[in-house]
């Protein structure tokens, strides 16, 4: 990849130092965690899910959240990505770690008596300790895409809102979107 400074962008480390590089990458394809959160608990609404219900709320959330990855996620992420020339592969939506993790317990996806950076996706954090990858083992989750507004800014231009963006339109020629 080719490096630049540039002082408009800035790019995280995993201990939270930041730096004025801007990482160019002429891959073409790009591993993306999309599934991961959605099926071991790792955004903050499933912990409220967890102490509303329990372990059975979280588990029946998870299930509706999964079901909409394929409409809701993934129709945003491949505009943007294709608006830059990329393609995405999903490990965490292969069919068979799908259905290995579909067969676990809840309650070894994720432990909701312990803190945000450590409870959440807890296999995954474990697995990052096991290989020696402790410094991100432990960095609770940020979504960018709404932190930065991006999702709402482009939801809502080619949209009307951000409730109608489902990934189901297509673009037609010199038109925009139809529907």
């Amino acid at each position: 990849g080719k490096h630049e400074t540039d002082p408009s962008h800035s790019a995280n480390n995993c201990n939270g130092n930041t730096d004025k590089t801007t990482i160019i990458s002429q891959a073409k394809i790009l591993l993306s965690g999309v599934g991961a959160d959605e099926q071991m608990a790792g955004y903050g609404r499933h912990r409220t899910t967890y102490q509303r219900g329990g372990y059975e709320a979280l588990h029946a959330e998870l299930r509706v959240e999964v079901d909409r990855l394929w409409t809701r996620n993934l129709g945003r992420d491949d505009r943007c990505l294709s608006d830059h020339g990329k393609e995405a592969r999903f490990p965490y939506l292969d069919e068979d770690v799908m259905a290995y993790l579909e067969l676990l317990p809840v309650g070894e996806k994720c432990d909701m008596t312990r803190p945000l950076g450590e409870g959440d996706k807890l296999i995954l954090r474990n697995v990052a300790r096991m290989i020696g990858v402790t410094e991100c083992s432990t960095l609770v989750k940020r979504a960018i895409q709404f932190g930065s507004r991006i999702a709402k800014v482009s939801d809502k231009s080619r949209f009307g809102s951000c409730r109608k963006a489902t990934g189901q339109r297509k673009i037609v020629a010199d038109k925009g979107f139809d529907g």
